[in-house]
């Protein structure tokens, strides 16, 4: 099967969902399918390290699974970079793929795999409808908490997004408004793919709930025994942990966070003496909650050992803040380290602390703690709802409570729970299931679904 991907940032570039695209990419092509992600070219240091095939610029890169489209930066850094939806990009597209599948013998396209959010998103959905080909649309980001967190006027910069949406994707009437908001902005994707999928049930729940389900022609799910008038669903698939790198970490652990068997966690050797060990990790903004964090952990007066793991625009004001609010505990502003390395620090700390709340569509730190038979301090109910166990709710654990009051009371738990010896246990069963390969084979089962 031949899946061509499209993404609003070049995979090579930083970014989860980059991250994500990537890892699908190889699993894809290990269980022998083909693919080719289409995406804006890169600028910058990125861009000049990588080798071109052919001497335009803005063509192919040396990997034939890149179609880099012609592109201009857009950040002062020039690692991100966008092109611009309209006719001239389709016609360039188009007569590149054709070059592409006849120089590298690639099979015929099968199914087109959007996995973006805004230009990505227009020149894939206009490339699918052009030649008829059936679309999945990977909703990874909860377009209006993000736009809100990250942009002046979000209300205004949602009506435009709205507009231009419309423009691209040829909506000249709608037979009723859907609307101008983000929910009408993910539906009028949606009801032009013939699957959506979500990286979680809380996700995907709140997507349908909105409307913005699959309405193509084959946009009810045959597999859910779904009567006359169904309607239709999202299918729920995890982004995934690299089956290699999880191993890898695994291995270099020893017995500490070991399997005996697959979907067994074992049983953990006994940590290592000292105070607590939490990590708290992602980039430093808003919406993130690191500053609220660093003043819980204040109130808190736990003793404990402290690893920030990440960057961002709060970096300087959470270490004037550390500064200023001298907690008990030791807080070490690590910086951006290798994935690898992350992951064996968390498999090295007591607990991760998850402190974002109603902005994550998953949640992956947890996810990759569980993995790895770590617990977390989950502030954000759906997530530990998803999660299913080891984890020490903020609040109630069904009502969100951002109050630093909660979060202080939540990590004072974990705390003695870890000096005690009775931390939370981790669902044994994540591991496997969100190892990427599983992942992967769930993704074809939709990919052959609407192929059919």
């Amino acid at each position: 099967m031949h899946v061509v991907m499209f993404g609003d940032q070049h995979v090579e570039s930083l970014g989860g969902a980059q991250v994500s695209m990537r890892l699908q990419r190889r699993f894809l092509e290990k269980a022998g399918h083909t693919v080719t992600v289409v995406a804006p070219a890169m600028h910058g240091p990125r861009a000049r390290a990588g080798a071109r095939l052919l001497s335009e610029p803005a063509t192919r890169s040396a990997d034939p699974s890149y179609l880099d489209l012609p592109s201009i930066p857009i950040t002062l850094d020039r690692e991100y970079s966008m092109t611009w939806p309209g006719r001239r990009t389709d016609r360039w597209l188009d007569a590149a793929l054709r070059r592409l599948i006849r120089e590298t013998g690639r099979p015929p396209v099968d199914v087109v795999h959007v996995q973006a959010d805004f230009w990505g998103a227009f020149i894939g959905h206009r490339f699918a409808a052009r030649h008829g080909f059936p679309v999945v649309h990977t909703m990874h980001n909860r377009v209006d908490v993000g736009i809100e967190a990250t942009a002046p006027l979000p209300k205004l910069v949602l009506r435009v997004l709205n507009a231009w949406q419309r423009r691209a994707l040829g909506v000249v009437a709608e037979a009723k408004p859907v609307g101008r908001d983000g929910w009408a902005y993910l539906g009028r994707f949606a009801g032009r793919s013939e699957a959506v999928t979500a990286p979680s049930s809380h996700f995907a729940k709140r997507l349908e709930a909105h409307g913005a389900v699959p309405q193509g022609r084959r946009g009810i799910l045959p597999h859910l025994d779904a009567g006359p008038g169904a309607a239709a669903q999202v299918d729920v698939i995890w982004n995934g942990i690299d089956d290699d790198v999880l191993d890898e970490v695994l291995a270099s652990m020893g017995s500490t966070r070991s399997t005996g068997s697959a979907g067994s966690a074992g049983a953990p050797a006994e940590r290592a003496p000292g105070p607590p060990r939490f990590v708290w990790l992602g980039r430093m903004s808003p919406e993130k909650r690191l500053l609220p964090f660093l003043e819980a952990l204040a109130a808190s007066g736990v003793e404990a050992e402290v690893e920030v793991i990440g960057g961002g625009g709060q970096q300087r004001a959470a270490r004037r803040l550390v500064e200023k609010l001298r907690p008990r505990a030791t807080v070490d502003f690590a910086g951006r380290i290798p994935y690898a390395q992350t992951l064996r620090r968390i498999a090295a700390a007591d607990a991760v602390v998850q402190t974002s709340i109603g902005f994550e569509t998953q949640g992956m730190t947890i996810f990759e703690a569980a993995s790895l038979g770590t617990p977390a301090v989950v502030s954000d109910p759906d997530l530990a709802a998803e999660l299913g166990a080891g984890f020490w709710a903020v609040g109630d654990g069904v009502t969100a409570d951002p109050s630093v009051a909660a979060l202080a009371d939540a990590l004072r738990e974990a705390a003695s729970d870890i000096s005690a010896g009775t931390a939370r246990r981790p669902d044994p069963s994540v591991r496997e299931r969100f190892r990427q390969s599983s992942r992967t084979a769930a993704m074809v089962e939709v990919y052959e679904r609407i192929t059919a």
